[in-house]
């Protein structure tokens, strides 16, 4: 066995034995369980609880309101604003909603007043407008003699969908094309993204754990310190990698199991402030999420996955190289290391930026094709393009640029590692980084 292999077997199994890790990699899909136990609690949530609110028609349209989800209409039975005002003081009521004349029919604004000395929750106030306004209309279309059923023949649903030149049936497009591919490039960016930070800062503590624990200087008596660095960052990435599948095996498990067990239905997963809106249509639905299915298998997958892996290697081995070669030159104090991680993380965070401002209003625009194959963006920002189906020869000229990136960046890496990895109680400067590089022996 090399002493490449004995670094990178030691590195995986030190960290994965850890507490830390397995408390960790259960604690995802705990959190998980949590989080999807606090939407349904908090959708069913009603706040301050029930409100009874009593209702002066000046306009004289509203008949009877029906309840909504926490508040309670109550007639005025022919009381007077003051009246109904002192029952709110002695707490018989908790407010009083007057509704004056609406005037003319041409106006589209109307104002209703609410009378309390206790503030009207922002969510109960949204539902009181909805619910007054549908009546305003329902009065509006009765008094002008309208039928609401031809009246809604007039709304219309419109959507764009593409279709090729050639009338080729593998380049047709659906009107779900767009938002699958968002959602695909999206998600490939955010994991991307998320694993390559996480995992290139796993490496920086580990090289600086050692470095102050000095257990590098025995291990540095048998080994290169080039191999040591790579052994850090391969049992680092390995690491995550596990972890990873450990998370979505058990983040699975997790949501097919709590809604089977707990019998939730999509229903209750609806904010109390969608009361009163139109349901959605079963079928529409159904034929919506086959449609988008359909979609989804359109996408290229082998590409799309075996690009994934090849970027997030590229993106890993770039960026962790980087965090390695920061970890080797800094001390025991963290602070003085800021000026030197910085540079390491602001590339890695401008292309998630530039994919979140630009990529989603344009995946195929200028700034998005620059950093799709700009090497130190490319590992974020192509697999987000792929979705779209890019020309292949810039995802051949981003793969190729990875690649060549990864392996100088390391070469590099390594020519800091092993003069820093020996070197204390110096303040290192970005400088003095780059003098190391040209360093003989």
């Amino acid at each position: 066995m090399s002493k490449l292999t004995l670094i990178i077997r030691r590195e995986y199994l030190t960290r994965v034995r850890k507490k830390s890790f397995i408390i960790g990699t259960l604690l995802a899909p705990v959190g998980l369980l949590v989080y999807m136990l606090v939407i349904i609690g908090l959708s069913s949530y009603q706040g301050s609880g029930e409100i009874k609110v009593a209702v002066i028609d000046e306009a004289k349209m509203l008949q009877q309101l029906p309840d909504e989800p926490g508040v309670r209409f109550i007639a005025s039975a022919n009381k007077t604003l003051e009246q109904l005002k002192a029952e709110v003081t002695d707490k018989k009521l908790d407010g009083v909603l007057r509704i004056p004349p609406l005037g003319n029919f041409q106006q589209k604004e109307h104002t209703v007043f609410y009378y309390s000395d206790e503030k009207l929750a922002p969510e109960k106030s949204s539902m009181i407008e909805k619910r007054i306004a549908s009546k305003i209309k329902e009065f509006k279309m009765d008094s002008l003699k309208l039928d609401a059923a031809q009246l809604k023949l007039l709304d219309s649903d419109v959507s764009i969908d593409p279709e090729s030149i050639n009338g080729d049936e593998k380049d047709d497009q659906s009107k779900y094309t767009a938002g699958v591919g968002l959602a695909v490039g999206g998600i490939m960016t955010f994991l991307l993204f998320f694993m390559v930070l996480m995992y290139g800062q796993m490496v920086l503590r580990s090289v600086m754990e050692e470095k102050t624990n000095r257990i590098v200087e025995v291990m540095m008596s048998s080994v290169k310190p080039f191999d040591l660095m790579m052994g850090k960052i391969i049992g680092a990435g390995l690491v995550g990698l596990t972890q990873v599948v450990a998370w979505i095996v058990l983040s699975g498990a997790v949501a097919i199991v709590v809604p089977l067990v707990m019998g939730i239905d999509a229903s209750q997963m609806q904010s109390p402030a969608m009361a009163g809106t139109e349901s959605i249509d079963p079928e529409l639905m159904q034929d919506t999420g086959m449609r988008i299915m359909a979609e989804l298998s359109r996408q290229n997958w082998p590409l799309l996955i075996s690009a994934f892996i090849i970027f997030f290697l590229g993106g890993y081995f770039i960026y962790s190289s980087m965090f390695a070669a920061v970890g080797s030159a800094m001390g025991d104090d963290m602070g003085e290391g800021q000026s030197l991680t910085l540079p390491a993380t602001i590339p890695l965070i401008l292309a998630f930026y530039i994919v979140s401002m630009a990529g989603w209003r344009n995946p195929d625009s200028g700034l998005m094709v620059f950093a799709s194959i700009f090497p130190l963006f490319s590992p974020i920002a192509m697999p987000f393009r792929l979705a779209f189906n890019p020309p292949w020869w810039q995802v051949a000229l981003s793969l190729a640029l990875v690649i060549a990136t990864a392996v100088l960046f390391v070469w590099l890496a390594g020519r800091i590692y092993r003069v820093g990895i020996l070197m204390y109680g110096k303040k290192v400067t970005l400088k003095e980084l780059w003098k190391w590089i040209f360093y003989k022996g």
